[in-house]
């Protein structure tokens, strides 16, 4: 899933610049505050066991941040799951397998949520048919809340607080980690020779992302620059720090700058992500039997799992997905990438990601539950 940072775009630009730009004052320290609350709030008790499945499931990781969750509530146990159309990422996931996935890491965690109320979600997947070529308006899943033969609570509830999507350079793992993260389908490898090659392919897909003009302008749009927009747009791709307050003020990032690839924010950008994306010091990656809508849903089960898994062990991960986009201009490298990590026939890779140890990070943006419930 697409997911790659654009938050260190202007690293390199110097701190003085932003002192200049605004000495001393909160302006250039702030951080969004709105837009963190649904990560803080999730002790408040709710009565609704569904509502209190939802908002955990709403800080999923999911495509570019686009939390394209709509949730219609039915009597007093169920709920019809849809996507909101307006946030498909058209250029780099065309045929909407990405979102579906992220429709997976949602259901997973509100399944895993319910557990901790001593409820077993039954899952109905595509009860109006699955949609080709795209996601249209007909239900993803119809999910219902069930008191009866809950095994309790998943030991993975604790850590959906704690999972970050962590786009710092990686330190390597301590032994043994690596395994305790993956499995459930998840395959995973520090094998030095694997990945030699996985660094030069995906260095070379976040360049080739960044370097075709409409898959690049999807990204652009989509970033929200400075604490102010976040807090107003709590989705898409988050510039937020010092050095990006300070060069917003003094007009030297903006979406103009970000999208020129004669500008410096561009070169220095593109650089930071190339760096980013070859430090992988482990591997994890996933390999469904086909392509089909239950595949990409059940894979986004799988993924948010290990998800939480490497949260719970104090450890980082990053989705580096681009090489695995079907759209035209990335074609040489998705083959690349289907021979590298072992895809046969109609096999598909559905997610390729790195882990290690790195720095913590604050939590995405995230709209509130209410913006997703629909009557």
């Amino acid at each position: 899933m697409a997911m790659a940072g654009r938050r260190q775009v202007l690293i390199g630009l110097g701190g003085a610049l932003v002192a200049g730009a605004a000495a001393g004052t909160w302006r250039v320290t702030r951080m969004p505050q709105t837009a963190q609350t649904p990560w803080l709030s999730l002790n408040r008790p709710v009565a609704d066991p569904r509502l209190d499945a939802f908002r955990h499931a709403i800080l999923a990781p999911n495509p570019h941040n686009r939390q394209p969750w709509l949730i219609r509530l039915e009597g007093s146990d169920a709920a019809v799951l849809s996507c909101d159309l307006d946030k498909r990422l058209p250029q780099t996931d065309p045929f909407d397998r990405q979102i579906t996935i992220g429709f997976g890491t949602f259901i997973e965690l509100a399944a895993i949520a319910a557990s901790k109320r001593g409820l077993r979600l039954e899952v109905e997947p595509f009860p109006d048919g699955e949609p080709q070529p795209r996601l249209d308006h007909r239900p993803v899943a119809r999910l219902r809340f069930i008191s009866d033969g809950a095994p309790g609570p998943d030991p993975l509830a604790r850590a959906i607080a704690l999972r970050r999507t962590n786009r710092q350079t990686y330190r390597p793992l301590p032994p043994g980690l690596l395994e305790q993260i993956g499995g459930e389908g998840m395959q995973a490898s520090a094998d030095p020779a694997l990945l030699a090659q996985v660094r030069k392919l995906t260095v070379a897909a976040i360049t080739r992302e960044m370097e075709t003009h409409q898959a690049h302008m999807e990204s652009v749009r989509l970033m929200r620059i400075g604490h102010r927009e976040v807090d107003a747009n709590p989705d898409g791709l988050a510039l937020t720090g010092p050095l990006i307050e300070g060069t917003s003020l003094l007009g030297l990032t903006n979406r103009e700058s970000l999208a020129d690839p004669a500008s410096t924010s561009f070169r220095l950008g593109l650089e930071d992500l190339q760096k980013v994306h070859a430090s992988v010091p482990a591997v994890l990656w996933l390999v469904t039997p086909d392509n089909s809508r239950l595949a990409q849903l059940a894979a986004g089960r799988r993924y948010a799992r290990t998800c939480l898994r490497a949260a719970a062990a104090g450890a980082a991960m990053h989705p580096m997905s681009q090489a695995l986009q079907e759209y035209p201009a990335m074609a040489d490298l998705y083959t690349e990438a289907r021979q590298l990590l072992g895809a046969q026939s109609s096999q598909c890779v559905q997610m390729l990601s790195r882990v290690g140890m790195a720095s913590p990070v604050i939590p995405s943006a995230r709209y509130p539950l209410e913006a997703h419930l629909r009557r």
